[in-house]
């Protein structure tokens, strides 16, 4: 292990689980690349559904057999990741990197080794339970009211072990300050998505549309801005995540999954990048932008950090359909691409591989 002074070299990496394509997946791998992890640790790894970039890294599982059962949707473990994470050996390096939504910061570290919690979140299944409730049936909810008091506990216990949190947003800041008292230092989750990559296009697909990148959760706010659509027949919605069904209005098209090349070039064809979702700290904004395309978001959470108003995007102050019609139908035409660009340059790997280095350095 290293000495006080000197600069970490055994690192360890942990996520909570590697079986999705989402951001917390990207800004894991980018945290185990720029830190030149040793290995990555979570409890359940599904290399055909996550990126293959963990390939570069050895991965080290829970081991749980009924975990990696329920590898297609992790919901359904709710009850089985908190004991798998605490049955898990001690990590013995310089530093353990837990990134962490509300499980892999239950990861113990063996004496003398630095824990450092990069949180995307605490748990929302626990702290913003409207949030992770929506969509969902009574059979959920009454789950979770029971399996809530012991979870919280073992939550609170898990981040009482961290030597230091690092948040992804000042909104997740707040949250963690509210949740544990605890003090979290911010560092912007970096872009990774390579924009000078080859781009494949989207058959059907003309450019010109207002884009949304999401995963089909209640507090993406993917149906009211569908419904928000579906009374604007002349404007035009993709919406990558979101498998096709025929309920959808003809003036939304639904990309179920989109490859890297295929979403450079979603992208790059966009008049624009539009969310409504309750994001942490969001990376959907900070893509579109590397690619000088503008944004239309709600005014709250990541988005207050990624946005700089009418420079790289505009705000919707409310969440609702007719704002975000009044939204699209106000959504200004000319835009300075080099202005938006610059700011998605804020967020580079190699500054997030700096601010985060400097964080744990600072961590005795």
């Amino acid at each position: 292990m290293s000495t006080d002074g000197e600069p970490a070299t055994d690192i360890v990496v942990a996520h909570d689980y590697l079986t999705q394509r989402g951001g917390a997946e990207r800004v894991a791998l980018e945290i185990a690349r720029q830190l030149h992890a040793r290995e990555v640790v979570t409890s359940v790894h599904a290399p055909e559904q996550t990126f293959a970039g963990f390939d570069e890294f050895p991965v080290r599982e829970s081991g749980s057999r009924a975990l990696r059962a329920l590898r297609r949707d992790m919901r359904r473990a709710l009850p089985l990741l908190a004991p798998a994470w605490s049955r898990m050996a001690p990590v013995d390096a310089d530093v353990l990197v837990c990134s962490s939504s509300g499980w892999s910061h239950g990861l113990r570290a063996a004496e003398g080794t630095r824990k450092i919690v990069y949180c995307h979140n605490p748990a929302r299944w626990l702290y913003q339970r409207d949030d992770y409730l929506q969509g969902q049936n009574a059979g959920v909810r009454l789950a979770l009211d029971a399996l809530s008091p012991a979870l919280r506990s073992w939550d609170r216990r898990a981040a009482g072990t961290a030597h230091a949190y690092i948040a992804n947003s000042a909104s997740v800041a707040d949250r963690i300050r509210r949740v544990y008292g605890i003090d979290a230092e911010v560092v912007h989750p970096p872009l990774s998505l390579d924009v000078e990559g080859a781009q494949d296009p989207v058959g059907g697909i003309a450019p010109g549309y207002f884009l949304a990148v999401s995963r089909p959760r209640g507090y993406k706010g993917m149906s009211l801005v569908i419904d928000a659509f579906a009374r604007m027949p002349d404007e035009r919605l993709v919406v990558v995540g979101l498998a096709p069904s025929r309920t959808l209005p003809a003036n939304v098209t639904a990309v179920a999954q989109a490859s890297e090349a295929e979403l450079r070039w979603l992208y790059g064809n966009a008049r624009a990048l539009t969310s409504m979702s309750r994001e942490d700290f969001g990376l959907t904004p900070v893509e579109a932008n590397a690619f000088g395309r503008p944004v239309l978001v709600v005014r709250r959470g990541g988005f207050l950090d990624s946005t700089v108003e009418d420079v790289t995007g505009v705000f919707v102050d409310e969440e609702s359909v007719d704002a975000v019609i009044r939204g699209v139908r106000a959504f200004p035409g000319d835009w300075d691409a080099d202005a938006i660009r610059a700011n998605a340059d804020r967020f580079s790997a190699e500054s997030f591989g700096e601010s985060l280095r400097d964080a744990i350095a600072s961590v005795r």
